[in-house]
C-alpha cells in the first residue's frame, strides 16, 4: 500500500474522517452534530504535529507527507465543511456565496503557502514553528461554534446571520494577511481544548433548551 500509516498521522485521518461526517451531517441540516464534528476536527488538529515531533526517526519522505496530508486535511476540514455549515445556516444569497468563495480561497492559498514555507523552514531547522503567518485555517473550528454557541443571544435571526457574514470574511481575509501569529503554548492549548470541549457540549446538549427560552429560531 503507498502512504504512511503509523502513530504520526494517525491524528490527520482521524481530522479527516470528523470533517467527511460533518459534511453529511451539514447537507442533512444536521447543524449541531455539524458544528461538533468541525470542533472534533480542530482538537485533532492541535495535537497531530505535537504526536507526529515525537517520533525522533521520521525520514524526510515521512516529514514532506506530514506536510501534505494535514494542509490537504485542513482544507477538508477547515475550508470545505465551514463553508457548507455557514451555507447551510442562511448564508445562501449569492453576495453570502461570494464571501464563502472568497473564504475557501484564502484558505486554499493559505495552505499552499504554508506548504512552501515550511518544506524550506524544516531544510535549516528541526525547531517546532514558534509563529505562524497570518492566521491559521484551523482557527475557524474555534471561531464558528463560540458564534454558533452564543447565537441565541443575538434579538433576531437576521442579526445573527449578519454576524456570521462579518465572521466569515473576517477570518478569510486574516488567512492571507501578513502579520505574525504567535502559536499557542501546550497550557494555552489545553486551555482552548477545555473552551471548545465546553462549546460543544453547550451545543449538543443544552443549546436547544436555551434556544427555545431566548425565543430564537433555526
Amino acid at each position: 500500500m503507498i502512504g504512511f500509516y503509523d502513530y504520526t498521522v494517525i491524528l490527520t485521518y482521524l481530522s479527516f474522517a470528523s470533517a467527511s461526517a460533518g459534511i453529511f451531517c451539514a447537507v442533512t441540516m444536521h447543524l449541531r452534530v455539524a458544528i461538533f464534528f468541525l470542533a472534533l476536527s480542530g482538537l485533532c488538529d492541535m495535537f497531530d504535529g505535537k504526536i507526529a515531533r515525537t517520533k525522533k526517526n521520521r525520514t524526510e519522505d515521512e516529514k514532506s507527507f506530514g506536510i501534505q496530508i494535514d494542509s490537504l486535511c485542513d482544507i477538508v476540514c477547515f475550508g470545505v465543511l465551514p463553508m457548507i455549515i455557514c451555507f447551510k445556516l442562511g448564508m445562501d444569497h449569492v453576495y453570502s456565496m461570494a464571501i464563502l468563495i472568497m473564504y475557501g480561497l484564502a484558505g486554499l492559498i493559505r495552505l499552499a503557502f504554508f506548504n512552501v514555507m515550511e518544506a524550506k523552514r524544516q531544510e535549516t531547522s528541526a525547531e517546532a514553528r514558534k509563529y505562524y503567518q497570518g492566521l491559521p485555517i484551523t482557527s475557524m473550528a474555534v471561531a464558528l461554534p463560540l458564534l454558533y454557541l452564543v447565537s441565541p443571544l443575538f434579538p433576531t435571526r437576521d442579526m445573527f446571520i449578519i454576524a456570521l457574514h462579518i465572521m466569515v470574511a473576517l477570518v478569510g481575509v486574516l488567512f492571507v494577511t501578513d502579520f505574525k501569529f504567535r502559536k499557542p503554548s501546550t497550557k494555552e492549548v489545553f486551555l482552548l481544548v477545555a473552551v471548545v470541549a465546553a462549546a460543544v457540549l453547550v451545543i449538543l446538549f443544552v443549546w436547544r433548551t436555551w434556544w427555545k427560552l431566548l425565543h430564537f429560531y433555526e
